[in-house]
């Protein structure tokens, strides 16, 4: 009975610190859509309130009337999505290869790679925008998506080494016996396993890209070419003065790709952070 109880006990627990793990993480959420729905005089009273007495949204007409915030959103997840895309394309194979093949090179590369993520992005701005300046790409989607390419790649390279660290090399070798290529070896059980591996990692260069507002903020001057990262700071005054209301609601809006990308990736994703924590 007494072990019952205590079980009991320690599931109630768990279940508790779960629910208030949930909490401390939705509450920013909830709060910025009260913020969104609340008239200025409640956003600045002196006694917060979580539920609007008066809701409205004037906020979201000024986000969408006044920034365009959607030209916003559009460029970040173009953005995004590309330079994600460039990068798998460029680490899969290259993880492989780090893997596989054992030469001297690869202790130099995985050293460049450690080293590379030491510089802050702020040594590097002068010499990159003269770099991109001369290949007239300072003011351009292309110049964004390299800078984001080779800003994300050491990292993902890393992560896809040790995905593929954890596939046997026995699979491989029993498929070479088998008569099996080196590309039917790669596309029939490599990339097969490297799936969630893929999918962590592309998912990890979509939000560096997706939130990054320092290089975009130097490289693009063009407001049709800003991300979405630049559009919300439009909403500081010159003064420091922030707009809360319409800031809340711009903020709001632009979860929405990032949760329709994350839903759709998400059994990907937790099998591919599992695959990557446990190694074989």
């Amino acid at each position: 009975m007494d072990y019952r109880l205590k079980n009991l006990l320690a599931k109630a627990v768990m279940q508790v610190c779960l629910l208030l793990f949930v909490v401390f993480l939705a509450f920013p959420l909830v709060w910025m859509l009260s913020t969104s729905l609340k008239p200025n005089p409640e956003i600045y009273a002196r006694v917060p309130s979580l539920i609007p007495k008066e809701p409205t949204l004037d906020h979201f007409r000024v986000a969408f009337g006044q920034q365009d915030l959607l030209s916003g959103i559009y460029n970040s997840f173009k953005i995004g999505v590309i330079s994600s895309l460039v990068v798998l394309v460029l680490a899969v194979p290259a993880a492989y290869a780090l893997v596989r093949f054992k030469t001297v090179i690869n202790k130099s590369v995985m050293a460049w790679i450690l080293v590379s993520q030491l510089f802050p992005s702020i040594l590097i701005i002068i010499p990159l925008f003269v770099v991109l300046r001369n290949l007239a790409l300072t003011n351009s989607h292309i110049g964004i998506i390299l800078v984001y390419t080779v800003w994300s790649l050491p990292f993902v390279l890393w992560m896809m080494r040790s995905y593929v660290q954890g596939i046997p090399e026995e699979l491989e070798e029993a498929a070479f016996i088998d008569g099996c290529s080196r590309l039917q070896v790669l596309s029939k059980i490599v990339f097969p396993l490297l799936l969630p591996g893929i999918v962590a990692s592309g998912l990890f260069a979509f939000v560096s890209a997706w939130n990054e507002f320092f290089f975009a903020l130097v490289l693009l001057k063009s407001p049709k070419l800003t991300t979405l990262p630049v559009y919300l700071s439009r909403f500081t005054g010159s003064e420091g003065m922030t707009r809360l209301g319409p800031l809340a609601a711009s903020c709001l809006v632009a979860t929405i790709p990032t949760l329709v990308v994350f839903t759709f990736l998400q059994k990907g994703l937790v099998s591919g952070l599992m695959s990557g924590a446990v190694k074989q």
